[in-house]
């Protein structure tokens, strides 16, 4: 097996871009399950907002760091194939949960196995692909968020009518049984480069997160992640339920936006990372890998306003055009992180990335929104939602400084790897 031939790379890009799919599709899919799951249990905002947020993120990423330095040391593909085993096994178990408490142990258990997923796979892309084509294949591997969102609003919205959420949680991990087997024996794990001045070994970890956070670049690529992923996964959790309690709206239509949003987003992730690649090759300056997500995060933010303060086409649209800007950030932002990582931390930047983006974004995103709307809801009271869901785009007008504030210090960051 040639693995350094084009085909194969690319035939492994669409196969680690299958797990990236049920990555998002069992993380997900709570999203379009949190109304009938509040109903059966009698939660709060505050409680789904903890269920969907900040208990899966405070486990996905504590592990995701210690996780990309086994990833650094060992088989990577091994580490995928054994992250995949154990979250989709918890998102099935999620169906036969009995309590809020032991729904909550299952999705802390699909958080402890997704934290090995993307690390892993972008160390691995990191080393087929060379630094020029970087962002679009990660850009492409990327999809996988909007094409699991995608599914997520298909799968949810006819799951929830038909075979009920715990019905819904056994569909979304049966993919499984086909892809596990598929990454365990057709993908192999790529040589890694040779260093010519310095040793080739793998970095401490405390010296390797040194290493990275010493590049003001990094660090203000992890800030502008953190906080747009707080925005996004604030509205991501809500956003079913907000078009359930303010517009009446049905499971099943429901689900059939989130599936447009899917496929918006499917077009932002495309789109920003071959922009992107596009721009800094032709105009020679890797600053646009930072400039373009940053001027897609502040193009959201008027979008979002719309979202949430207006209602029928215009809202519709407004929620689609969302969708596409918000994820234009994902290929430039993880191939940034990866040309600022040397060969043997590229694991570890990874994860770093996805700590940020998981413990703030995923986790108090959705938390924060519970939290405002239970807190509004004595006075706003079906509108509290509504309301609450504003904090999004303040979010990523903060989010917007920090890529920009980043790029200043690109180029002479990356003369340092």
């Amino acid at each position: 097996m040639k693995v350094t031939g084009l085909a194969y790379r690319h035939y492994v890009l669409a196969v680690l871009l299958g797990s990236y799919l049920l990555n998002t599709l069992d993380r997900s899919i709570l999203k379009l399950l949190l109304e009938p799951i509040r109903r059966e249990f009698g939660l709060s905002d505050t409680q789904l907002g903890l269920l969907s947020g900040l208990a899966f993120a405070l486990f996905y990423s504590a592990l995701a760091i210690p996780v990309a330095w086994v990833a650094d040391r060992w088989n990577r593909r091994n580490v995928l194939v054994l992250s995949m085993v154990v979250w989709t096994c918890m998102t099935a178990l999620g169906g036969f949960a009995g309590s809020f408490a032991a729904l909550l142990l299952s999705r802390i258990g699909v958080a402890a196995g997704e934290a090995g997923c993307n690390p892993a796979s972008h160390s691995m892309l990191a080393d087929y692909f060379p630094r020029e084509s970087r962002a679009s294949a990660l850009g492409i591997y990327a999809l996988g968020a909007a094409l699991g969102t995608t599914l997520t609003g298909i799968l949810g919205g006819w799951g929830v009518e038909h075979v009920g959420w715990r019905g819904t949680l056994l569909l979304a991990a049966a993919p499984a049984l086909v892809l596990v087997p598929l990454v365990l024996f057709t993908v192999a794990e790529p040589p890694r480069p040779r260093i010519v001045v310095k040793r080739d070994e793998p970095m401490p970890l405390g010296m390797a997160l040194a290493d990275l956070l010493s590049r003001a670049s990094f660090r203000h690529l992890c800030l502008a992640a953190a906080l747009h992923s707080l925005a996004m996964y604030g509205s991501a959790a809500f956003n079913p339920a907000y078009l359930s309690r303010s517009h009446g709206w049905t499971s099943g239509e429901i689900g059939l936006l989130v599936a447009a949003t899917g496929v918006a987003g499917l077009i932002g992730t495309f789109a920003g990372g071959f922009a992107s690649d596009g721009l800094s090759r032709r105009l020679g300056d890797p600053r646009w890998q930072m400039w373009l997500p940053g001027a897609a995060t502040l193009v959201v933010i008027p979008v979002q306003l719309v979202v949430y303060r207006g209602s029928g086409s215009a809202m519709v649209v407004a929620l689609v055009l969302s969708g596409l800007f918000s994820l234009v950030f994902f290929g430039p932002s993880y191939a940034t992180a990866q040309s600022l990582a040397a060969p043997r931390t590229r694991a570890v930047a990874a994860s770093v990335l996805l700590f940020a983006k998981a413990l703030i974004g995923m986790g108090l995103g959705p938390l924060l929104v519970g939290m405002t709307s239970d807190w509004l809801m004595p006075t706003a009271g079906a509108d509290s939602l509504r309301h609450a869901l504003l904090l999004v785009p303040l979010f990523n007008a903060w989010a917007t400084v920090h890529f920009f504030l980043g790029a200043r210090h690109l180029r002479r960051d990356l003369a340092t790897v």
